[in-house]
């Protein structure tokens, strides 16, 4: 059965015909064994050997799946994780992050049915692994995984949270669900975030989607999915206060990216371009200005003619009884 980040209950009568409360308790039960150990965490945010071996392997793990769908370096970064949780970080040597890293790439492209070969993931770094040593990986993950592969992720619980928004409108929903997808995608690398269950991270999500799309409605829906009884509001305020702080880095990044393009864009060259549209406009301009006053007389007549056949009134206005009816 094809693995879906958003679908992972292996059986369908656990959705039970969209009932959110019966899948949100299903979820709940399972979020606990899919999450990493808070030691691992605490030495991510205490140990900078630690969270820069982590960073380059996430680095290479989207190197390896550029070409493909982002679930699928969002599913093997979830199973880097929690293998380096369960088996503790290897060594700082090359080689020993490059396997785990393509056998997890290997194993989320399994799971997810997309096509590859295993010359797809391999780097030009100069380590080449054979099939057989990157499945012996495979093995040893899925071992220190319990074979729990069907990970269960924020975007699990995406569409039973949606439920409690109560909006109507489909494009509306649709547009919400996107922009939580699009944060929850880009909070991955942020390890604060692994302190807080999958559950409170789509919760956050999608408040702060709504705070950017529906500032007017966004009390309503605080506490719309603060009725939850599955999530615990403190605990939700201290994810969406993580959240806030990961989205005002990107708009920060943003606007910089953005001024340093605008600046950048003051060469010679485009010095030049615009004097010379300006003098181009002052030409245009002249040229107008003769142009129009043959317009004026043009349009005059036609005014007159279409005065006469009754179209339009006296007032220049369309009359009402020849407009048609869409």
């Amino acid at each position: 059965m094809e693995f879906d980040l958003e679908n992972p209950l292996t059986d369908p009568q656990d959705y039970n015909n969209g009932n959110n409360n019966y899948t949100l308790h299903s979820l709940f039960n399972l979020e606990d064994e899919h999450m990493v150990a808070q030691y691992y965490v605490h030495n991510l945010e205490n140990i900078d050997s630690h969270v820069n071996l982590r960073r380059e392997t996430v680095s290479l793990i989207s190197q390896i799946t550029r070409r493909f769908d982002p679930s699928l370096s969002y599913l093997a970064v979830n199973y880097m994780d929690r293998f380096f949780s369960s088996q503790g970080m290897p060594q700082a040597k090359p080689w020993m992050m490059r396997l785990p890293a393509m056998a997890c790439v290997s194993l989320a492209a399994k799971m997810m049915k997309t096509e590859f070969n295993f010359s797809d993931i391999q780097c030009d770094q100069g380590f080449i692994f054979d099939s057989q040593t990157i499945e012996r990986m495979e093995l040893l993950i899925l071992g220190a995984l319990q074979w729990r592969m069907r990970s269960i992720t924020p975007f699990s619980f995406l569409q039973s949270l949606m439920g409690f928004f109560k909006l109507k409108d489909p494009p509306l929903m649709q547009a919400l669900k996107a922009r939580a997808i699009e944060i929850i995608f880009m909070s991955q690398n942020e390890i604060k975030l692994m302190e807080f269950k999958s559950s409170m991270v789509a919760a956050a999500a999608l408040l702060s989607a709504s705070h950017e799309l529906f500032p007017m409605q966004f009390p309503c829906f605080r506490r719309a999915i603060s009725s939850c009884s599955f999530v615990n509001k403190e605990t939700l305020a201290s994810c969406c206060n993580v959240m806030q702080g990961i989205l005002m880095e990107g708009y920060k990044s943003a606007f910089d990216n953005a001024t340093r393009a605008a600046s950048s864009s003051d060469t010679p060259i485009n010095i030049l371009d615009r004097n010379w549209s300006s003098s181009s406009t002052t030409t245009t301009t002249t040229t107008t200005t003769t142009t129009s006053s043959h317009s004026n007389s043009n349009v005059e007549r036609e005014a007159k003619r279409q005065r006469k056949t009754g179209v339009y009134c006296s007032n220049g206005k369309p009359k009402l009884s020849q407009i048609q009816r869409c």
